[in-house]
């Protein structure tokens, strides 16, 4: 009966004995991080560091770095049996990364990697491994991306106010714009619009409608929600800007064209009553009054040119906004010019025929009523 119980207790007491040993050899080490949560920037450097706890040395040891989940994951680099292996990385990955090593001998190493991407960003794994036993650690590297171009155009003028429309690219992740007057209040967009390049940075595209009672300078914010970093841009809006140049502009043109068809109906009411038919129409065309004429509108649409022009120069960015001004009045004069070269044309012809047909009618009548006196003047004799 004795030996059965001896025999039990031995067991139990290996047992015992291979769990302690197993459980110690798990808790032989592990890996730590300082810093589990990293943030680097685009075209910078970042170090992902790891050590042994308790310090220890890992000459001997598999050092390896991964990028994702078990699922997912691509390996960054390779140190094995004391060198770096190469070829086993994923491409991406090939010459930017950099083994740090210098205290390898207390558990302590790092990975650089140089040129941040986009694609960088993610979960890291860093893992090492002796004989049968490994463990982990992870890290999560978020990358992060100032803008590096900001343009600011502004649009022609419109009835309704002036259109300005802010771009910035090179930011990641998704900023935020929003955009302030004089008095600090908040000015709403028109449209915002996200675009992603091909190395996946975002370009944002915003558009205000200023009113003209809103004039000013203006402040636009673009933020980093990620590294609470921005970019702040001042706009300072000249206040002929504000002008509603479209009623100014239009009512000029309305009035001189107004001017000129007043002059025009003179002109044709002059060569009636001086008898059309003995006057040579394009004489009047011709003459000192219609020259002046001519001379006073060419100088005001000068004038107005030289209004628009001598406000910016050419490298200004403002300046294809009123060289666009100048061809759409360009544009409106030559119509205006045709219209009346071509009424002018149609009306000399027209008064042209009408009065020989008019003379050649007031001969005929004349020639009958002389006709019929000559006849009375034979029946009474």
């Amino acid at each position: 009966m004795m030996k059965p119980k001896s025999s039990s207790f031995s067991g139990y007491f290996v047992g015992i004995l291979l769990l302690e040993v197993m459980t110690s050899a798990s808790e032989k080490w592990t890996v730590t991080i300082p810093i589990g949560h990293l943030v680097a920037i685009v075209g910078g450097q970042i170090e992902l560091s790891c050590q042994l706890s308790p310090p220890q040395s890992a000459k001997h040891m598999e050092v390896s770095w991964f990028k994702g989940d078990h699922f997912t994951s691509k390996l960054v680099h390779l140190y094995r049996d004391g060198h770096e292996v190469k070829g086993e990385a994923a491409p991406e990955y090939v010459d930017r990364t950099e083994f740090v090593k210098e205290a390898i001998g207390e558990g302590k190493v790092a990975l650089r990697l140089h040129n941040i991407r986009v694609s960088d960003n993610g979960t890291y794994q860093c893992s090492f491994k002796d004989g049968n036993f490994s463990n982990m650690a992870s890290m999560d590297l978020n990358v992060t991306a100032l803008g590096l171009e900001t343009q600011i155009h502004i649009q022609a003028p419109r009835t309704d106010g002036l259109m300005v429309e802010c771009n910035s690219g090179g930011w990641f992740p998704q900023p935020q714009m929003v955009c302030k007057d004089s008095k600090g209040e908040v000015i709403p967009h028109s449209s915002q619009l996200y675009s992603q390049d091909g190395a996946g940075l975002f370009h944002i595209k915003m558009t205000l409608l200023l009113s003209y009672k809103s004039q000013g300078d203006m402040i636009c914010y673009i933020h980093n929600p990620l590294s609470d970093e921005g970019k702040q841009i001042n706009i300072i809006l000249a206040d002929a800007l504000f002008v509603p140049v479209h009623n100014w502009l239009m009512s000029f043109f309305i009035l001189s064209s107004a001017m000129l068809f007043f002059i025009f109906v003179l002109l044709v009411y002059w060569c009636f009553k001086r008898k059309v038919s003995r006057y040579n129409f394009i004489h009047i065309l011709n003459s000192i009054p219609a020259q002046v004429l001519g001379f006073a509108c060419f100088c005001a649409m000068l004038s107005i040119y030289l209004h628009f022009r001598m406000q910016v120069s050419i490298s200004d960015p403002f300046f294809s906004l009123y060289n666009d001004w100048i061809w759409y009045m360009a544009k409106m004069v030559i119509i205006l010019m045709g219209f009346y070269i071509v009424l002018i044309t149609a009306l000399y012809f027209t008064v042209r025929g009408h009065f020989k047909k008019m003379k050649n009618i007031w001969k005929k009548s004349t020639e009958m009523q002389s006709a019929k006196c000559r006849h009375g003047k034979h029946y009474k004799k």
